[in-house]
């Protein structure tokens, strides 16, 4: 069953920039939904847009059968938001900020349910301790809080271990599981693939304001399995540029769909005479799948999205 639901989304500025184009999305309640893309590619658009922060074009949106427009109390008061930026009243507690949190959604005084998000968070020995003295990852979890504060049904995280040790990203990652394991529905932005790979059931790719791509992480796995190629090379034979994901100097990744193909490629290498300097495979992984539909050509059905890939020379 859909918790949230997007329809036919399209979001233009008064500039003329269409941020958003055509989307369809439906989230189902109780996963762990990632939405990944490279910067401008739309992410923090729909996410301001389905939490009722900028009004869309065109198109609907509901939150819990409410609609972002039309029920904007009912459908916010469902979602509970952690913006990549760290904003908290630097004089206050974690508790009073938390507390303070919940009484804008119109939420009665609990303070046993504050307590329990602030235990939850490692967060109980800091409750009085005003928010400026604490570490950048305690400020991180205090936003948390704040966003759990009138016990949402839903959690967005922008960006949630952006700038974390490995220790916290772990502890973080546990919490997930757990708010995900009493029943939230979690939707998180991530530049670490790993991470969505880890806790994710299922995925979409936006690329220049489409979805470009959306299926569980198995399924893209499993389409995009094959090897990956790092190759210190002057230059690359002829036809094998479709197959290039990135380019750093010298160093050429490129997305093979097996080891046939890499045996194609060395004997090309070989043929043009280029020198290998250095090689190195991996097989692949939710990264390469970024890379490789990022590489790729974006759907000219703006009602479906599609993965592509170039074909082998």
């Amino acid at each position: 069953m859909s918790i949230i639901s997007v329809s036919n989304l399209t979001k233009t500025y008064a500039s003329g920039f269409t941020a958003l184009k055509n989307i369809n999305l439906d989230i189902q309640r109780g996963e762990i939904f990632a939405l990944l893309g490279p910067n401008g590619a739309g992410k923090t658009t729909l996410i301001s847009v389905i939490c009722g922060l900028a009004v869309q074009t065109e198109g609907t949106v509901t939150v819990g059968g409410f609609d972002i427009s039309k029920n904007y109390r009912e459908a916010r008061s469902l979602i509970g938001l952690v913006p990549q930026e760290l904003h908290t009243d630097a004089w206050e507690s974690p508790f009073a900020t938390a507390s303070f949190s919940r009484g804008l959604f119109g939420k009665p005084k609990n303070p046993a349910h504050i307590e329990k998000v602030l235990r939850e968070l490692s967060l109980w020995d800091k409750k009085g301790s005003q928010i400026i003295t604490l570490s950048g990852g305690m400020k991180r979890r205090v936003m948390i809080a704040k966003a759990l504060a009138h016990e949402p049904q839903i959690l967005f995280l922008d960006e949630p271990t952006a700038g974390v040790d490995v220790e916290l990203r772990q502890s973080l990652w546990a919490f997930i599981r757990k708010l995900n394991r009493d029943g939230h529905t979690i939707i998180l932005t991530t530049h670490y693939l790993e991470e969505a790979e880890a806790l994710c059931g299922r995925i979409a790719m936006m690329k220049s304001g489409r979805i470009v791509a959306l299926d569980s992480t198995q399924n893209l796995l499993s389409r995009f399995a094959g090897v990956t190629v790092r190759v210190s090379v002057a230059r690359l034979p002829d036809g094998w540029a479709p197959r290039l994901l990135r380019r750093e100097g010298s160093v050429h990744y490129l997305g093979l769909a097996d080891y046939a193909e890499l045996e194609r490629l060395l004997a090309a290498l070989r043929t043009e005479g280029i020198a290998i300097d250095e090689l190195a495979l991996a097989e692949t992984d939710l990264e390469q799948v970024f890379l490789r539909i990022m590489s790729g050509s974006e759907t000219t059905d703006d009602s479906r999205p599609v993965v592509t890939v170039p074909e082998a020379p």
